[in-house]
Order: C-alpha cells, then sequence, then structure tokens
C-alpha cells in the first residue's frame, strides 16, 4: 500500500524542482522510484496531477489545488512532528537557501558558527546567485535578494540596506586622476558590473538633492561577479561602486581609496523571501529570525567591519590629483592643480 505522506513528500519535491530527476536527487532516491510514486499518486486520488511533456512538467488544475493542500499539510506535520521534541533538538534537517554573493561572504558565512552552534541539526545548503530565484521550480525555502522585490505572492522580510562606496586603486587614481565633481567622472573608465537580472552594465548612482543621479562611463572589461569587480578595481583597471561592506577590507589596507565621499550612492534594500506554505516551517522561521538578527547586530554591515578592522574611511582630498604624483604625496593627501573633464 502506498504511503501518503512519502508520497505527497515526493509529489511537491517534483512540484518544488519541476523535475523528476531533480527531486530523486534532493530526496536520495532512484528517479524510477519517484516516477512509481507518483503515478501511485494520481491512481489513489483519481484525477491527473502533473501533465508531462519531453521538455517541462506542468501542473494541472487538480494537481495545482492538491499541491497547495499537500503543502499545508506536510508543514502541519512537520510542525506536529517538531512539537514532540524539546528545545533546539526539533530543528533538524536541510534548509536550501539563495543569496548574493556579497551577502554570504560578507555577512552569512563569517556568522555560520554561531548559527550551528543554536542549531546543531539543521543542514544548510546554500547557493551563491545574484539573479532573481525561482523559489518553486528550484526547490529553494527561501532567497536573499537586493533591490526591490517583485509582486510574486511571496512573503518578504526586510533585513536592512546596502551602503556602495565609489572607489579605485592608488595605480589607477595616480594615472588618471582624482575626480572632485560627478562632471570629472566624463574623463574616468569604469569596471562595468553586468546585472544578472537584465544582462546589462549597472550605472553608477549618486543621491543628489534626494534624487537618483545615474552615471554612465565608459570601461574596457565588464564582469558578474562581485569578488572579481573588486579584484578588477584593485588592479587599477578602472573606477568602481561596491557594496561598502565588501570594499571594507580594501579600503582599509590601502589596496582601494574612497573617492567622490560627499557624494553618497542609494542605498540598495536587502530582504529575504520565501513562500507563503513555508512561513511555519520551523526551519525556515528560525533561519529568518537569525538572518534579521544578525543584519541588526552589524549594524547595517558596514558598521561591523569597520569595527573588525579599524577606520575604514579613507577617502581622497576633494582636489583631485595631477596623472603623475607620487604614492608618498597621495598617502599625505596632498594635491596638485585640480584637473576637471567636461560633462559627457
Amino acid at each position: 500500500m502506498i504511503d501518503r505522506v512519502h508520497a505527497m513528500r515526493v509529489f511537491t519535491r517534483v512540484v518544488d524542482t519541476n523535475s523528476f530527476s531533480r527531486a530523486a536527487e534532493s530526496l536520495g532516491l532512484p528517479r524510477a522510484s519517484v516516477s512509481t510514486t507518483i503515478q501511485q499518486l494520481e491512481a489513489l486520488v483519481g484525477v491527473q496531477l502533473l501533465a508531462r511533456t519531453t521538455r517541462r512538467l506542468n501542473l494541472t488544475v487538480d494537481g495545482a489545488a492538491y499541491y497547495e493542500r499537500c503543502a499545508r499539510i506536510l508543514a502541519d506535520i512537520d510542525e506536529l512532528e517538531s512539537g514532540f521534541h524539546t528545545g533546539e533538538d526539533r530543528l533538524r534537517g536541510r534548509l536550501r537557501v539563495e543569496m548574493p554573493d556579497t551577502v554570504a561572504t560578507s555577512v552569512v558565512v563569517p556568522a555560520l558558527p554561531d548559527f550551528h552552534a543554536r542549531y546543531p541539526h539543521i543542514d544548510l545548503s546554500i547557493g551563491i546567485s545574484n539573479r532573481a530565484v525561482d523559489l518553486v521550480g528550484e526547490g529553494v525555502d527561501c532567497s536573499v535578494q537586493l533591490g526591490e522585490l517583485p509582486d510574486s505572492g511571496l512573503i518578504a522580510r526586510r533585513l536592512g540596506s546596502f551602503e556602495h562606496v565609489t572607489c579605485a586603486s592608488p595605480a589607477y587614481l595616480e594615472e588618471h586622476g582624482t575626480p572632485a565633481t560627478l562632471d570629472d567622472l566624463a574623463g574616468h573608465v569604469a569596471v562595468n558590473c553586468v546585472s544578472d537580472r537584465t544582462g546589462r552594465p549597472v550605472d553608477f548612482d549618486f543621491e543628489v538633492n534626494g534624487k537618483t543621479v545615474t552615471v554612465k562611463m565608459p570601461g574596457f572589461v565588464q564582469v558578474t561577479n562581485e569578488h572579481a569587480y573588486l579584484a578588477c578595481g584593485v588592479q587599477g583597471l578602472g573606477l568602481i561602486q561596491p557594496p561598502r561592506i565588501a570594499a571594507l577590507p580594501y579600503l582599509r589596507s590601502g589596496q582601494l581609496r574612497e573617492v567622490l565621499p560627499q557624494w553618497k550612492s542609494m542605498p540598495m534594500k536587502v530582504s529575504v523571501a520565501f513562500l507563503k506554505t513555508r512561513q511555519a516551517t520551523p526551519r525556515v522561521s528560525v533561519f529568518v529570525d537569525w538572518l534579521a538578527d544578525l543584519f541588526e547586530r552589524s549594524q547595517q554591515m558596514e558598521d561591523a567591519l569597520t569595527k573588525l578592522y579599524g577606520a575604514a574611511r579613507r577617502p581622497l582630498g576633494a582636489a583631485p590629483r595631477a596623472p603623475r604624483a607620487s604614492r608618498a604625496s597621495d598617502a599625505r593627501g596632498e594635491n596638485e592643480e585640480a584637473q576637471t573633464a567636461d560633462e559627457g
């Protein structure tokens, strides 16, 4: 006889991953077993739940209604079973999370020992992605996302915001001079960071009188990864505008120098999103609460690293530097005759 609860778990995992193979892999089952279970479940309920084609799976109308009920029932079962455990021992199992590389490397990963100490039976599977994640299609429990979230029916919780910093390497500034105004950027080049969401380079932005001013700059290199973006800046390939929390170690070491400190970028929202059907899942609930507490304790992230590395803001003087200025003079903040460029 078919195990209905097991069959419902298999069915919801197939829907969440949109794949028999991925569902089988995540559940540790043979693919044939997953296929057989779905067939038995459809025979049991008397309707077709999934419309199968050679390219993809689609829920039928009955399948969509059945999925919603299954998700709620399974969440109730998990909550019920966890109630018979005491303390943190009731929290166990795998949690799949997606987040941008900056959030992972600068905020979450350094704090993972704390999470593991609190919840030793929760196994985290962290995917690094800067794109919009399909939680249902990819079987992800929750996703940390930057910027405004689309109206997707997900539950979102605001975590904080990222401040960006405009900076460049000392070598770049020695060769090209230091911009003193936004108009000066017309004479500079940038490392272009390409958005995973749009496929286009992200323009530099600045807050001017409460409004956002975007600045386009030419560049001969484009990257899609935050680490590569910072590395290009350190190598003197152009101006960059990364999240301050990611740039702090390089600013402190002197590998990068902040420019235009009087012109701030617009803060970027950081949120965590999850499915309504997983809102009551204990693993998701404690992870989201832990994330919110982590961001609050870090005081919008960059303050925490400022304390760790010391005074991180080391902007150059307001006036631009001459192309052949020495590093010693640069370190002392001496500035030669200002250089400006026509607005582009």
